[in-house]
């Protein structure tokens, strides 16, 4: 049986930074992944919706992956986000990651094409025979329309290399459910501005966008609440709400390359069809960043 231990904790989904010419800044990912080491991650969720992965060439999937184990050095957990809506592509994307030695990978379901549940469960299913890595599945119903339940859950989780599950949803109710399975599995909450619902309502741990730069600050909700601090942790869970409110004004990503941009760490733009990051939004984003920088 896997030991599960290594994929608690907070896991930053990794921002992938560009150049002025749209190329990977890979000295700016390296920096970025200390940045959140010295902040406490616990590890990384690499090339998932937070960075831009379904908006990269496979070789660059590859790239950003090889670039963070060689940058994580064995001192955080790795999960490699391997979806798209080519099987054989993912497949390819999941050896690769295995190659590297990452930890587990894990998929979106594929999109667009409404697909059957039992054509969604062999992509599922095909991923996981590529390699040896146990897979995550990556739960995100606004991401094209399948929402996992814990009957599908179920019978997907015959197969046991399937682990976990990273929850993108309001849903806490499905969250409590996956959590009693007929056996153990590891679930993420997956939106930052619910982590402590999620957590009381018994996820391991939790991936996120925001912690690439707040990760300090969650991972002191996380104490707090497992010291029953419930307060103080409402009170750590308020302060990031209210930098996310702000944030989802002016695009989530935008945003937070902007903040880690004002932070040090050169982030570049967003990929189109995403916006360019508008003035307001990087005079909004610099009090943000000051602020947690003197906090």
């Amino acid at each position: 049986m896997e030991n599960l231990n290594r994929f608690r904790g907070l896991f930053s989904a990794l921002l992938t930074p560009f150049n002025g010419n749209g190329s990977i800044n890979f000295n700016s990912l390296e920096k970025l992944i200390e940045f959140n080491l010295k902040n406490g991650a616990d590890g990384f969720y690499v090339g998932g919706s937070t960075g831009e992965g379904l908006l990269l060439t496979n070789e660059e999937r590859k790239a950003v992956f090889e670039c963070a184990a060689s940058a994580a050095k064995g001192r955080a957990t790795l999960i490699a986000h391997v979806g798209t809506l080519h099987t054989d592509a993912a497949c390819e994307l999941a050896r690769s990651a295995e190659k590297l030695g990452y930890d587990a990978v894990s998929a979106v379901a594929p999109y667009y094409y409404s697909f059957s549940l039992e054509a969604i469960m062999k992509y599922y299913n095909d991923i996981s025979e590529s390699t040896d890595l146990p897979m995550i599945i990556y739960n995100f119903p606004a991401s094209g329309g399948f929402s996992l339940t814990k009957d599908i859950a179920e019978k997907m989780f015959e197969n046991k290399k399937f682990i976990g599950i990273k929850h993108t949803s309001a849903d806490m109710f499905a969250l409590w459910q996956f959590k009693h399975m007929s056996r153990e599995t590891i679930v993420y909450n997956g939106f930052d501005e619910t982590l402590l619902s999620g957590l009381s309502m018994g996820a391991d741990g939790a991936i996120g966008s925001t912690y690439n730069f707040m990760g300090g600050k969650f991972k002191r909700l996380i104490s707090e609440f497992k010291k029953g601090n419930t307060a103080k942790a409402q009170k750590i869970q308020n302060e990031a709400n209210e930098i996310i409110s702000e944030m989802i004004k002016y695009g989530v990503f935008q945003s937070e390359k902007a903040i880690l941009t004002e932070m040090g760490i050169d982030m570049g733009e967003c990929r189109r069809p995403f916006l360019p990051i508008s003035d307001e939004c990087r005079r909004s984003m610099k009090i943000i960043a000051e602020k947690l920088t003197t906090d």
